[in-house]
Formats: C-alpha cells, structure tokens, sequence
C-alpha cells in the first residue's frame, strides 16, 4: 500500500484484547507489511497482559496503553496512513465519532479507518455491524460474512460499499500430511509422535460449571481410553488474565479438582495457536474461532455437539459443515471430513492461495488513501437516527454526544512528573487485579449463593 508521500507507510491498531490485537496487527501487515505499526492498547477490563501479548507473537514498532480520548488526540495528531480499530463494537463506534471531531468537518488528507471481525460472527449480527459502520473498509472474513453484512446495512439504507471480503488474516499453513485414526507419526525432524487430540477451549462457551466440567471429563475419558494418543487442552489465558470474553470458570480450577488428576497423556497447554496446530490430528471444540484455522490447515476437526446445537454455543454456525460430531463419536474414532462448498464460503481451505484472499481490501485501501479530500467520517447511528442509545455508548468511552472528549487534557506546559506517572501506573495496575479478582472469585461466589 502506498503511502501519500511515498515514504514507508504508517499503520496506527487499537486494540481491546489479546485477541484482537492479534487480527488487528496481521491486518496491518497484510495493508502494509514493510511500514511502521503503532499498537494502542485501549484500557479496560481486557487490556492484554505482557505474557498474553508475547504469546500472540506480533510485535510493534511502538506500544502504550490508552483511554479512547488520548488515542483520538493521537490520531488526530500523528500523520498515519491507515488506523484499525479492532475492538468491540461500541468501542469503535465511539472511536469513529471521537475520530470524526479530531479531524473535523472540513475535507483534508486523513488516515483510512478500517475495522472488522477477529473470527466466526455468529451473535449479535446486526447490532455489532451497525456500531461499526462509518468505518472506510469493513472487513469480512469470507464470502458467507460479505454478503450477510451488505444485507445488514441494505436493510436499513446505509451505504454497504464498505464491506469488503478478505480472509481472517491468521490463517496459514495449508495441506500437510497427518496420523489416521491413531498410532504415531515421524515428524519433519524425524522424532516419532503418537496421534495428537487438541481441545480448543473457550472463556465463556459453554458458561455453567457443569457443562465446562462435563467437556473436561469427556477429554479426559478419551485420553483413558486412547493411551496411544495426546490429549492436549489448549487454554487461552491464565487465571486472572482476560480475553476477549470473561473466563469466570477456568479449565485450569476445574482440573485442579477433577477426581485423580489428569492421566499422563492429558495436559493443559498454552501457546501460539499454530504452533499448537503444527504437531494437531484431531481439533475438537465447540465453537472456537480455531476451527476455522485448523479446517485451513486440513486438520480433521471436531465442532462438538455435546450440549447441543444452539445459537447460545455458536456451534449452529457450522450447519453444514460436515463437522459435528460428539464426544461418542470421536471415541469410537470418528474423523470428521469437512463439506468443500462450506469451507469454501468461509474463506478456508481453498484453492485461492490465502495471500491473494486480501487483494481487494488492498486495493481499496490504497484507493481511499490517494483521495486529496476525503469525506468526514459518516457512522450510521447520529443523534438523529439512534438518540436513546449512542449517547450511552459514547459515554462509556469518554466521550460526549459529539464526540468530545469528557475530560480534556492538561493544559500546554504542565509535564507530568515521572514519579507521578509510576504512581498512577502503580495504582491502575492494583485497580485493575481488584477488578479481575472480583470477576473472577467474588462475583461466581455471589451469583453461587444467590442460587441456594
């Protein structure tokens, strides 16, 4: 992507999450793989910890954690080439409205504001596209996305055209040779490795006690019963760590307690999730966005249904598939052989290779970029259109119905002290354990004793 001045191209992310700070940067080096990257970490309940940002491996040329109105002061300040927002909804809805008053109404050279999904859109569907509309680019991570977004802004007369088609941008790997239904299998360095099962687990789905214990007990029960195999469970964060979702009941807790302990063959991993699919057989989930991953990469992969196929589990969005099965079924060896038309709609395991897949969005934003006078920022929801619920919104993230800031900053000349800003480092980083201890062992303990 070519920058206005020809210079190396400058990409600003702001993220939410470790997640999401994960699909934000690789979009960024898909646009502009040879420009600078500045991360912005928005501060909240899911600001990534240092070991879950080493863990998603992408690296920025700068990195601070921010409130929604200093990033705006930033954006408005520093000359970028393309901003990504990649956080929740409502959080770039208030970014697109701070952003909006940072530049102002008059046409002048801005950055292209590009937004998106970081994996399968199975809830919220239109409430989530609207809070993102306004954005220059929205990216779909497949054909299937595409078209059920460009339905969603038709549907209430906003323009669609910003809708463009990619891939999720961590997809890789392709076809790779693999155990069958069991035994070992020599390596690429030659080491022999007996038949990997890999349980991708989820902070928040399923979201009672029982049904995560159950999960738990069935990969344990296949490890006892497959001596021969791996069974790896791959957790996404540690206790006290947030993602994405709020994790109140961790794997970790639940296998602490779990009668006798986990035989050898059964342990719970970390790490890169393609690291993790580099040396997988078997991915069994219920709904994870891994899914997608390992169905790109040809691994056999289980979408389990267990607990049922609900819209509440995300496991409805592979209908289809080819994909579900149960915990029965995998005993008895079952290896799920994925719908090549249904993968294909989901942007995996296709003949196009997976560079191409961001072409277009490529294209449209070296486009946008050339414009001399582009136009103000243009979200769907306005004090006209939506008055009972943007101001709320924008609220939450420090801004008012205009997309001021709330706060404004210190006045010119008036130079924190470093002193000062340990101390209130020091203090929003106490603040913020309190709040993950309260999520994470007072509010269970609460709901618990609410329920006798």
């Amino acid at each position: 992507m070519p920058s206005r001045n020809e210079s190396p191209p400058r990409v600003a992310v702001l993220a939410d999450s470790d997640t999401r700070w994960k699909w934000g940067a690789l979009t960024a080096h898909r646009f502009a793989p040879r420009g600078a990257l500045d991360g912005f970490l928005l501060r909240g309940r899911a600001t990534p910890t240092v070991r879950q940002l080493a863990e998603v491996g992408v690296r920025a040329d700068a990195l601070r954690e921010v409130t929604g109105a200093e990033f705006t002061r930033a954006a408005g300040r520093e000359r970028y080439d393309v901003i990504v927002l990649a956080c929740v909804g409502g959080a770039v809805q208030a970014m697109l409205h701070g952003l909006a008053h940072a530049w102002g109404p008059a046409p002048a050279p801005r950055p292209v504001v590009v937004t998106g999904y970081v994996g399968v859109v199975y809830e919220k569907l239109a409430d989530g596209l609207l809070l993102r509309h306004g954005a220059d680019v929205v990216l779909a991570n497949s054909q299937d996305d595409a078209e059920r977004f460009r339905a969603v802004y038709q549907g209430v007369d906003a323009p669609s055209d910003s809708v463009i088609e990619c891939a999720l941008p961590f997809l890789e790997g392709g076809e790779r040779g693999r155990n069958e239904a069991g035994g070992s299998k020599a390596g690429e360095s030659g080491e022999v490795r007996p038949f990997t099962v890999v349980f991708a687990a989820q902070p928040s789905v399923p979201d009672s006690r029982a049904d995560r214990a159950y999960l738990l007990e069935r990969a344990v029960r296949h490890a006892r019963s497959h001596p021969d195999r791996d069974v790896l469970i791959k957790l996404r964060s540690k206790p006290g760590e947030h993602t994405t979702h709020i994790e109140e009941l961790p794997y970790q807790k639940l296998a602490q307690r779990h009668p006798g302990g986990l035989p050898p063959n059964c342990r719970l991993v970390y790490g890169h999730m393609g690291d993790v699919l580099d040396r997988t057989d078997l991915l069994v989930t219920v709904s994870s966005t891994a899914a997608l991953e390992a169905l790109h990469r040809n691994v056999p992969t289980a979408v389990l249904t267990d607990l049922g196929i609900r819209e509440a589990l995300g496991n409805h969005h592979f209908l289809g598939s080819g994909c579900l099965a149960s915990w029965d079924h995998l005993d008895a060896g079952h290896l799920p052989r994925p719908d090549p038309a249904w993968t294909a709609r989901q942007g995996v395991a296709t003949d196009r290779p997976h560079e191409r897949a961001f072409d277009t969005a490529r294209a449209r934003v070296a486009e946008l970029a050339r414009r001399a006078a582009p136009p103000p920022l243009a979200p769907y929801y306005t004090a006209a259109t939506a008055p009972g619920y943007l101001p709320g919104i924008l609220a939450r993230y420090g801004f008012d119905p205009a997309g001021r800031p709330l706060r404004e900053p210190a006045a010119p000349g008036r130079e924190e002290s470093a002193l000062r800003r340990a101390t209130r480092s020091a203090l929003r980083e106490a603040a913020r354990g309190a709040y993950r201890h309260g999520v994470q062992r007072v509010a269970p303990v609460i709901r618990r004793l609410g329920e006798l």
